[in-house]
Parts: structure tokens; sequence; C-alpha cells
């Protein structure tokens, strides 16, 4: 695991990253990480660095794109525990699932269990009743036995996290 706070979970974005180009490389998806803001504060005038920064607004999930016709956006979590801590998700990181669906796009989590080894599709409605039930609760996270085994994201052929598969399950509902 990488030290710094913000990098972390980034081998698990990679594979996404990955997956994302293997998608575009056979015509299935478009997808795009989109970088986490930064105000820079110091810059090395020599190699043009920036040496110092701070985050700068709140981004809004990590990944945006278009699944043959379907307008996506999703964040990749990961977890080291037996549940997925709701402190890994953000209030305006909800508000803009919640933005995105009303339009008619797919919004969801991709969450890897690494205790499991197992990769979760979480649909964004799922995870608001689940996000609502712990609220009411006083709970501070998701067993791992709540999420549904239907939505565990495989590895295929190429393709080291498949989730357009749980996409398309979701779909089928």
């Amino acid at each position: 695991m990488i030290g710094a706070h913000g990098l972390r979970g980034s081998s698990f974005e990679e594979t996404i990253n990955f997956t994302n180009q293997v998608y575009m490389q056979h015509g299935l998806a478009v997808i795009q990480k989109i970088p986490t803001p930064i105000t820079p504060i110091e810059v090395s005038n020599s190699e043009h660095i920036i040496t110092k920064a701070y985050f700068g607004e709140k981004s809004t999930v990590d990944y945006i794109g278009v699944v043959q016709g379907l307008a996506v956006c999703f964040d990749a979590k990961e977890t080291n525990y037996k549940n997925f801590p709701l402190k890994n998700i953000h209030s305006h990181q909800l508000k803009f699932m919640a933005d995105f669906t009303a339009q008619d796009g797919i919004a969801f989590l991709l969450i890897n269990f690494k205790t499991f080894s197992q990769v979760f599709f979480l649909p964004y409605q799922k995870l608001k009743i689940h996000y609502d039930v712990a609220q009411a609760n006083n709970r501070k996270s998701i067993p791992y036995a709540d999420f549904d085994q239907n939505f565990v994201v495989k590895k295929s052929a190429g393709y080291p996290v498949h989730y357009l598969e749980a996409i398309n399950t979701w779909l089928q509902q």
C-alpha cells in the first residue's frame, strides 16, 4: 500500500485503467479517469515540477464515460476490512451520483474487498439504501455479507475488472 493518503487504492485504479483501455480498443466503452484537482503552491523553476500542492475543489467521482450509448460514472474504492466503511464515501460524491442517475445515467461504486479478493459492483440506488439504513441505525459500514453475490465483478479473458457484465446484470433486473 502506498503511504500517501490520497493514493490509496491506486493499484486497483491502475487495473481499472487497463480494463478501460481494453474496453476502448474493443469498441465497448469510452471511460476516462477524472484527475483530482490540485492547486500548486511551489514549482521547481528549473524542471517545471510541482513540489508542493494542495487538493483544490472537491472532485466528483473517479471515472466518467459512455458504455454503448449509456452514460456511466463510478468511483473505485478499496477496503482491507470485512466491511465497507461509509467514511470512504463523501456527501458530494453521493450528491453527484444522485444527480447523474436523475439524468438517466448509471452511477456506481467498484469496491475491492482485498480480504476476500473480490470486487463488487454497487449501483448508486443500492448504495443509497445501504447508506440510509446505516445512518438510521448509527452504523458506520456495510458488512461484506450485505453485498449481492450476483454483482461480483469477475476477471475475464483480457479484462481484469470486467465490470460491464455487472452493469448488464443490473440493467436486466
